[in-house]
């Protein structure tokens, strides 16, 4: 078994290592090549602490937004809330509940990722300091999802998403899929993960086109455009688990079809899983050259597992981005029995 675990481990190192060699390098070419942008954004802020090397994380409701293979981990019914503050008044919600049916191996959850612009001034050409008037942007995917333990070492998991965009007068409607598969070892929790997020095909804006003509006598239309759909394998270890300390260290690669190939390494720290710090670097990413860095805390509410996170993501375009959430774990009266996690 150690062996064969051995192999894997090696095989996953070296698919890492050749698939950045054979797919393409194009980030500068296809860059913003993609609608519905705000899909990309980590659903969770204890992933986002980690640099979002989140494909093999465990443990909460927010891992149904990281790879929906990972709620199969669940053992009750899990809610998990959060808010990601993207900058300029633009915010992100995301709600995840989960619900296990332990005894068919089988775990469906339901998500709602929304993002606001906020109220925003309508500009124009000749009147730049705006016009009095006011638009708003609301961008919002519902998904339901569900996973399927295979064993106690193997499961996948599938989510379908249906995502609406509204941006002043125009409207889109679209739908999309993830898809996750996980391996879990039982040496030093060592677990590979693939996953493939908004899948789906092209898509645009509809609404009534107004643009000013000056001498031009046609009226653009709005072109069609992919979803931002992922490819990412991602492998974990925990090296140091002892006494009250615990480390779990992570490294994953992103293959984007909207922005050049990724590679993301984060690492967690936890003190009698009770008290956490993280760390984590985006490494391929222009704008993104500052680690990211998280704390996390867990409490027994009434002998219910409590869990809020913070992490922030320094960026050089949009400055410094924070997200805050909060987990919750409801176990029934005759399952109370709080495992040290």
């Amino acid at each position: 078994m150690k062996k064969s675990t051995l192999y894997i481990a090696l095989f996953v190192l070296c698919s890492l290592s050749t698939t950045a060699q054979l797919l393409p390098n194009l980030g500068g070419q296809r860059t913003g090549s993609s609608a519905l942008t705000f899909l990309k954004n980590d659903g969770s802020a204890r992933s986002l602490g980690m640099a979002s090397a989140n494909l093999t994380l465990k443990g909460d409701a927010s891992t149904a937004f990281t790879n929906v293979a990972n709620i199969s981990s669940i053992e009750s019914f899990s809610l998990g809330i959060s808010n990601y503050f993207v900058g300029a008044g633009i915010n992100q919600s995301f709600l995840a509940a989960v619900l296990p049916f332990k005894d068919k191996n089988s775990t469906f959850s339901l998500t709602v990722n929304s993002l606001s612009s906020g109220k925003q001034e309508v500009r124009t050409e000749f009147q730049p300091k705006g016009t009095g008037e006011y638009f708003y942007v609301a961008n919002t995917a519902v998904g339901l999802g569900y996973a399927l333990e295979l064993s106690d070492q193997f499961a996948f998991g599938i989510k379908l998403k249906y995502i609406n965009e509204q941006l002043a007068q125009y409207q889109n409607h679209t739908v999309g899929a993830d898809l996750g598969f996980i391996y879990n070892t039982d040496i030093k929790e060592l677990s590979f993960a693939v996953g493939v997020t908004n899948f789906g095909g092209n898509t645009a804006l509809n609404g009534d086109h107004q643009e000013l003509k000056f001498n031009n006598n046609t009226t653009p239309t709005p072109e069609k455009f992919t979803i931002p759909t992922e490819f990412k394998i991602g492998i974990s270890v925990v090296p140091l688990d002892k006494n009250d300390h615990k480390i779990l260290t992570a490294i994953q690669l992103n293959h984007p079809n909207d922005n050049s190939e990724n590679v993301r390494i984060g690492g967690e720290y936890s003190y009698k899983n009770l008290l956490y710090g993280r760390l984590g670097i985006i490494l391929g990413r222009k704008n993104q050259r500052i680690p990211t860095l998280g704390l996390g805390m867990k409490m027994i509410v009434k002998n219910h597992p409590v869990r809020i996170n913070y992490a922030f993501l320094p960026t050089s375009f949009v400055g410094l981005q924070h997200s805050l959430g909060i987990n919750f774990q409801f176990y029934k009266m005759e399952d109370r029995s709080i495992e040290n996690e």
